[in-house]
């Protein structure tokens, strides 16, 4: 009987699992994953998990019974540790292994970490992954204790939205001259720092970390390269993240800003694919990696189908989003070609809609679900609105859609 492993019990591992299933497999399908608990949502881990709206039982993303009603064994707090890929085998950190005819790696992203001379291996030094880094967050999240978050994107600013909604003294240091410089233009910028800046977090912009400080191996604060010194309880290190590609290095898989597949999910090494994260796709004539749940679930479902003959090459939608406070801002298209940036402010919803010449290439929607929803059509039918009716808040939304 076929054999299917998949490793990585993430969103994009489950979602294929559940996506074999739904198209008719009837081999045996295992899923690896490192941690002791059942594929969950992740996104929460830095928002309502860590406010405690929301519970542990609500984060997963299927029941346990799900699992055993489709037959797909779960090896939890297992640890893939090699793959032989001429034997197809998969070794794990138990001493156990695996046969397979066919595995799949959907071993997502692993956060960036500061070098342990610069404090990166201090207690009381988190980053944000998995359920056991919010868990130890919360215990330290207590009112009035004094909260470092190093690095100005998306992550960082949702941990400090979380610390300083529960009443923590949040100061965040970003090395690039402003935060979200790598993802969003300066008006988006702008308009998040004004925000955080409101809730009371103090954002440093153009302050190089020189090391943080410390006392019998405990954070204390950070010393500054301009020679300013901060002083804080416990810190939150959000400087980006690395697709988790080591298992695949050692095989002699294609790497290219992650594990290089085609269209349809196929590595270079013959039964072994890859997605979510931790994989890079054909993208207009170059190479594309996101790291998003949207992805993980498209490209996921696209492979299995793929696998199952479907024979559909798969094509990205790039979509985002990230809750701050009240704020949910949602992101269609990808902006890094971009030449000039359209303001449009809708009733107090604004949006940013970002051009390259007259063509339109993503949004950034705050509050203003009309507006994202509006550019997410257009960008996906490659059609680009009037940028001039796009700044006047008197044309409506839907009257930039062709008719």
């Amino acid at each position: 009987m076929t054999h299917i492993v998949v490793i990585g019990a993430g969103q994009a591992g489950a979602s294929f699992t559940a996506k074999l299933r739904d198209l008719g497999f009837d081999g045996r399908i295992t899923l690896v994953g490192e941690e002791p608990v059942p594929p969950y949502q992740r996104p929460p881990l830095s928002k309502g998990y860590m406010l405690g709206n929301m519970a542990l039982d609500r984060m997963f993303l299927r029941p346990a019974a799900f699992y055993a009603d489709r037959d797909i064994t779960l090896r939890l707090g297992a640890r893939a540790i090699a793959i032989d890929p001429d034997a197809r085998t998969l070794m794990l950190a138990d001493g156990s292994s695996l046969a397979y005819d066919t595995l799949v790696l959907a071993t997502g992203s692993d956060p960036v970490r500061l070098p342990a001379a610069m404090g990166g291996d201090l207690a009381g030094v988190y980053t944000m992954r998995r359920l056991s880094d919010a868990d130890a967050l919360a215990a330290e999240c207590v009112a009035g204790r004094r909260m470092l978050v190093v690095g100005g994107g998306y992550i960082g600013l949702e941990a400090a939205a979380v610390a300083a909604t529960r009443g923590l003294e949040v100061t965040l240091v970003e090395q690039a001259p402003r935060i979200l410089s790598r993802v969003a233009a300066a008006q988006t910028a702008d308009w998040f720092r004004a925000l955080h800046t409101r809730h009371g977090v103090t954002i440093h912009e153009g302050a190089g970390l020189a090391a943080l400080t410390q006392n019998a191996g405990r954070i204390t604060g950070a010393r500054l390269t301009d020679g300013r010194a901060l002083a804080a309880d416990f810190a939150v290190v959000g400087i980006g993240i690395r697709p988790a590609t080591q298992l695949a290095q050692g095989t002699g898989l294609m790497i290219d800003n992650g594990i290089a597949v085609d269209a349809f999910g196929r590595s270079s090494q013959p039964g072994i694919l890859a997605i979510g994260d931790c994989a890079s796709f054909p993208w207009r004539g170059a190479r594309l990696r996101l790291e998003s749940v949207p992805h993980a679930i498209d490209h996921a479902e696209a492979t299995a189908a793929a696998l199952m003959g479907a024979g559909a090459p798969y094509i990205a939608k790039p979509w985002f989003w990230s809750d701050q406070y009240d704020v949910k801002l949602q992101i269609a298209g990808l902006n890094a070609t971009y030449d000039g940036v359209i303001v449009r402010n809708d009733a107090g919803a604004p949006s940013h809609w970002y051009f390259a010449g007259r063509d339109l290439l993503s949004v950034d929607a705050m509050n203003s679900p009309r507006a994202y929803m509006v550019a997410k059509r257009l960008i996906e039918a490659g059609q680009s609105p009037d940028p001039v009716a796009v700044a006047d808040p008197s044309v409506p939304l839907k009257a930039l859609l062709p008719g």
